[in-house]
Order: structure tokens, then C-alpha cells, then sequence
């Protein structure tokens, strides 16, 4: 099978970073979180900018919509949590969410649910019907939660990857991990699982420059995949085409054969390290998010 990764169109937002991208489900619409502290909604169809919002000083490391409510919600350095009205930029809720940085920010696919993950080695649950209220508090990683992501076959289940070394596995209804899985040699950057396949499977990336792939039911590895040179910083599990696609601070983008593992193609557009990457569902679109990023 041969496939390739062509820049369509190329957006432009002057800043020192962008950390996160989000696509909206039904608008032709991009979010971008930038280190400035800033949220830019981009149209990408007619390549100009919808909605811009200052939204802290401190970098946005995370932002997300809320398409069912009209809204996009952000987490910065600042421990903010904030959200905003899509159309009228109206300010609709802010409020400090942790004790130190905030890595994450997840929107629930059905419940009125965020989730948010940050430096301060906790995950909480907020609950927009009930005024962002914290709902549960999950406590277990010994160092930074990076990323969280929901099981799209189960929604009451959740994935953390976290720099002290594992990925954990969740049950909204619990404080405590429902099991640990540790097979990373160092911090692990990134989580995501597959919608498109009825396996149970998770996907990892890691400051040990591998991406792993886990059958969460069975708790073992089935494959590690190495081809990068430095940190993996973004897993995407394709929701409609069999590939893997994987970013990392080494500048390259690798795309995988997610049945038997192959490396396919690595491409690298010489604009540094990959941090982020959105996908739209059903265009087989695909945003990177790609910058030149000095040592933090």
C-alpha cells in the first residue's frame, strides 16, 4: 500500500509555539492553542481567522471544542480552566482546575464531562451540568500526566500516560487505576486508542523514542515500533484508514502499517518538532501541527 502525506493548504499564526490542535466535527474550523497564551479558531476552507481569544498570559498547552454546547474549553500554565462561546467570545466559565501546569485538557463524547490531566500528578472530572463541578479526583502517577484519552468502546474507561513511565486505566467511577500498564524505559508522552478496530487496542509514545502498541484486556505489548531518534511526542491511530501515524522532536513524521506494524513512509517538512496532531472524522483529513521549539 502506498501512501504519502501532501501540505494541502499551510496555516500561518505567528507565535513561539502552537502546543494543541483540535478539528470541529461539523464546521470547517481548526483550534489552535499557542504559547503565547492565546486560542485561534482557523477556517481552513477559506484560510482566515474566525475567532481569536487572549486567553492568559501562560502558555495554552490544551484546548478542545465543545461542539454540542457551542464552546471551546482550554487549559494553561497558569492551572486555569477556561471556556469560551464559539460565537460570541463571551467568557462562560474560568477557574483554577489544579496546583501546577496543565497538560491536558479531554472532552467526554456523550457525557456533559472535561477531563483534565497536569504536572501536579492528578486527573480530575469536571461536570459542566453541575457549574464545572470536580466530580472525581484520580490519584496514582508518581510524576507529570500528559495526555488522557477516552475509550471510544467503552466511555466510562479512560487511558493517562504519564512521565513516570506507565500508562494507567481508568473507570470514571473510581479514585484508583483499574491496572498499570509499564513497559516504557522512560517518561511516556502520549496515549491514543484505536476506534477503527474491533481488537482492544492502545496505542503509546515515549521519551525512549518508541511507540508501543497494547492489548489493554489481555494488559501485554503486542508490538514496539522504533524508527524515531528522539522523543515521541503524538500517537494517532487512524479512525478510518489502517495506518499509524507518530510524531517526535527528532522533526520526523512516521506513518505505519497498523495490521503488520511496518514502517511506510517518514516524512520530514524541515520545520522542527512535532508536538500535536487533529483528525476529522469522515474527510480523511489530517492537521500537523508543526514548529520550531527551543528546549524547555
Amino acid at each position: 500500500m502506498a501512501l504519502s502525506l501532501i501540505i494541502e493548504k499551510e496555516y500561518v499564526q505567528k507565535s513561539e509555539r502552537v502546543k494543541s490542535v483540535d478539528f470541529h466535527p461539523a464546521e470547517p474550523w481548526i483550534l489552535a492553542s499557542l504559547h503565547s497564551g492565546t486560542m485561534c479558531i482557523w477556517n481552513y476552507q477559506t484560510q482566515t481567522v474566525v475567532k481569536s481569544f487572549k486567553v492568559t498570559e501562560s502558555p495554552v498547552r490544551s484546548a478542545k471544542f465543545i461542539a454540542r454546547e457551542n464552546w471551546v474549553v482550554s487549559g494553561a500554565d497558569d492551572k486555569y480552566i477556561r471556556v469560551y462561546n464559539c460565537n460570541t467570545s463571551e467568557k462562560c466559565k474560568e477557574f483554577e482546575a489544579h496546583e501546577d501546569y496543565i497538560r491536558c485538557v479531554a472532552v467526554h463524547p456523550s457525557l456533559p464531562y472535561v477531563m483534565s490531566a497536569s504536572d501536579d500528578m492528578v486527573i480530575k472530572l469536571w461536570d459542566w451540568e453541575k457549574d464545572w463541578l470536580c466530580t472525581q479526583i484520580f490519584v496514582g502517577h508518581s510524576h507529570y500526566v500528559m495526555q488522557v484519552a477516552f475509550n471510544p468502546k467503552d466511555t466510562l474507561s479512560f487511558a493517562s500516560a504519564s512521565l513516570d513511565g506507565t500508562i494507567k486505566i481508568w473507570n470514571l467511577h473510581s479514585a484508583v487505576p483499574s491496572f498499570t500498564l509499564d513497559g516504557h524505559s522512560k517518561g511516556v508522552n502520549c496515549v491514543d486508542y484505536f476506534t477503527g478496530s474491533h481488537e482492544p487496542r492502545l496505542l503509546t509514545g515515549s521519551d525512549d523514542f518508541t511507540v508501543k502498541v497494547w492489548d489493554y484486556q489481555s494488559k501485554i505489548s503486542l508490538q514496539t515500533l522504533e524508527g524515531h531518534k528522539h522523543n515521541v511526542t503524538l500517537v494517532c491511530a487512524h479512525p478510518e484508514l489502517p495506518i499509524i501515524i507518530t510524531g517526535s522532536e527528532d522533526a520526523n513524521i512516521c506513518i505505519w502499517d497498523a495490521t503488520t506494524y511496518r514502517l511506510l513512509e517518514t516524512l520530514n517538512y524541515d520545520l522542527g518538532r512535532v508536538w500535536t496532531i487533529g483528525y476529522k472524522k469522515g474527510s480523511y483529513k489530517i492537521i500537523l501541527s508543526l514548529g520550531v521549539e527551543e528546549e524547555e
